[in-house]
């Protein structure tokens, strides 16, 4: 396992337990975090704005099913289940791109796709 598939682990191991500083510790100060088609956060403070969005609650349950590294980016897919406010529990399919600078992650590209 490479050093920024072990990043990448630390980061989704983070997000599973909604662990700010753990996330934060493998991001770039002017990290991009591009989710495709609803929002784009720049910087670390956006970032942790982000981590736990105000319209949802808890962790996310997050399964990954395959880590592909190429050409100095990480591609991870899987499942995962959420829980909104309002709407309450959903599940999705998602795919993230990482991209990296001076061994930290210098970008996220996340595609989520709703599941029934």
């Amino acid at each position: 396992m490479t050093a920024q598939t072990q990043l990448v682990d630390r980061y989704m191991e983070g997000f599973r337990r909604s662990d700010h500083e753990a996330i934060l510790e493998t991001l770039a100060d002017d990290v991009v975090w591009i989710i495709h088609g609803h929002r784009t956060t720049k910087g670390k403070a956006e970032f942790d704005d982000e981590i736990e969005n105000p319209a949802f609650e808890g962790s996310p349950e997050l399964t990954v099913d395959r880590t592909i590294e190429s050409d100095g980016a990480v591609v991870t897919t899987g499942v995962g289940v959420g829980h909104h406010r309002e709407a309450g529990r959903f599940r999705f399919a998602y795919n993230d791109i990482f991209t990296f600078r001076d061994g930290l992650i210098a970008q996220v590209d996340s595609y989520i796709v709703p599941l029934g």
